[in-house]
């Protein structure tokens, strides 16, 4: 039955798909019709994963406690060489089932306790971890909750209030001269940051604030966290960041307060660069936003931006995004995201210094750098990694099959080439009809210049 092709063919199914629930049942079922003892086991990992699933399933749980109840059941105790259970000797649970009161469903000549310590290490705890608690699912209500409200303190396993987001500061310690290429950025950010900061004696004759915010974007992988980084290191100023997903939570209220978290952390390191990666995300358009969760935290990043109740001096804000044209447009506003900044796919001199980068860790001989950065116009930063990857492996099948390791040759890399294609050409497209048929209010003139140059337009 084991090697029936019809369960192959099943199985295969369900590797394809592995929440397909009525397959994995449906399998259970032959499997357990065969008595088999493996085919028995198996079943039994099919349906403690659709119990994961669905726990409430009542065909899964009628056969899970049928192939349990089995001749294979013996075979899934945690200790393989205990005896067998004696079916006419066998002493009574020590818990009977009063069928009288047996509200649950559950038969009340099998013993429910013996069959929970056969599964117990065949299906897993459905919540695991810090921050559950049971008897939030019954009458009770929990003393950290606060029902009707839109609070709820999240807590450690210890029971310590884990509420408090925390972010790690950093000190990079790359400057714009690690950044190859892209002079035309470097220039715009001396003239934007940098000089003020360096120039404090000019800085105070004219006023200028050591606050601001700047909005990087461009194609992926084209290396805008790099360059925000490389900022910090050339203010030596500290670096702080947050993911989304450390600042977006599903507790109404919760997002909010680790927002306002990470700008304080930012306040209290200050000089500081506090960059925000995939900002569309977390300020995208509140016109898009139906629900009131997001609005209300696009509402706190504009009021965190404006320093409402701190001062905000010595914060930069750095932004980072993909997706220009869906940002909320007060974020664009002077004093919060006022400049923005493109950045392109890297240029000759840039590719070649990504190249170098990558290769200077990897054993190499012949290598023409200038010959590489002339064929890979296009490729973005993630893109030439993925080329000097490639290359190794390349590199490496060939030693296995020769017995004799060698070094990673202009070949490699040639033979590499062809298997890369630039992943900035979606992006390209998809930037093209947005500045061609949205609204134009100059934000996006230095795009509409490349994609002319680039023969996109």
């Amino acid at each position: 039955m084991s090697d029936s092709p019809l369960l192959d063919a099943m199985r295969r199914a369900i590797s394809a798909d592995p929440e397909d629930v009525e397959l994995r049942l449906h399998l259970s079922g032959l499997l357990l019709d065969s008595n088999a003892p493996d085919a028995v086991s198996e079943a039994i990992g099919h349906l403690a994963t659709v119990l994961q699933l669905a726990p409430a399933d009542a065909r899964a749980r009628t056969m899970m406690a049928q192939a349990l109840a089995g001749p294979a059941a013996g075979s899934l105790r945690a200790d393989q060489n205990a005896p067998p259970r004696s079916t006419t000797n066998a002493s009574p649970p020590a818990h009977p089932v009063s069928t009288a009161n047996n509200l649950s469903g559950k038969s009340a000549d099998f013993d429910w306790a013996h069959a929970e310590n056969q599964l117990s290490d065949v299906v897993g705890p459905m919540f695991d971890g810090a921050g559950f608690d049971e008897s939030a699912f019954g009458s009770a209500t929990p003393d950290n909750a606060k029902v009707g409200n839109t609070e709820a303190i999240r807590m450690r396993a210890d029971g310590s209030d884990d509420g408090a987001l925390s972010a790690e500061v950093e000190r990079p310690s790359i400057t714009l001269a690690d950044v190859g290429g892209l002079q035309q950025v470097k220039d715009r950010l001396n003239a934007s940051f940098l000089a003020p900061l360096r120039n404090p004696e000019l800085r105070r004759l004219y006023g200028k604030s050591l606050r601001g915010g700047m909005l990087l974007y461009g194609p992926p992988g084209c290396g805008k966290t790099f360059l925000a980084k490389a900022i910090a290191g050339e203010m030596g100023a500290s670096f702080l960041t947050a993911g989304l997903s450390e600042i977006v939570e599903m507790w109404i209220g919760q997002s909010e307060r680790n927002l306002h978290e990470l700008f304080q952390q930012a306040r209290r390191a200050a000089p500081c660069v506090l960059f925000l990666d995939e900002i569309d995300a977390l300020g995208a358009k509140r016109s898009l936003n139906r629900g009131s969760a997001m609005r209300n935290v696009v509402n706190q990043l504009l009021a965190e931006m404006d320093g409402v109740n701190s001062k905000n001096e010595g914060v930069y804000v750095l932004a980072a995004t993909n997706q220009p044209w869906d940002i909320d447009p007060a974020l664009r506003r002077p004093g919060r995201l006022d400049r923005t900044l493109l950045v392109l796919p890297p240029d000759g001199p840039a590719r070649e210094a990504i190249f170098r980068y990558h290769l200077s860790s990897k054993p190499i001989e012949g290598i023409n750098l200038a010959s590489l950065a002339a064929d890979t116009e296009g490729l973005s930063g993630a893109d030439i990694a993925y080329l000097c990857e490639l290359a190794s492996e390349i590199a490496i099948m060939d030693s296995i099959r020769s017995g004799s390791a060698r070094m990673i040759r202009m070949a490699d890399l040639q033979a590499a080439r062809p298997q890369v294609k630039p992943s900035t050409l979606t992006w390209l497209d998809t930037a093209r009809s947005v500045v061609a048929y949205g609204e134009d209010d100059g934000t996006f003139a230095d795009l509409k210049a490349y994609l002319k140059r680039a023969k996109r337009w």
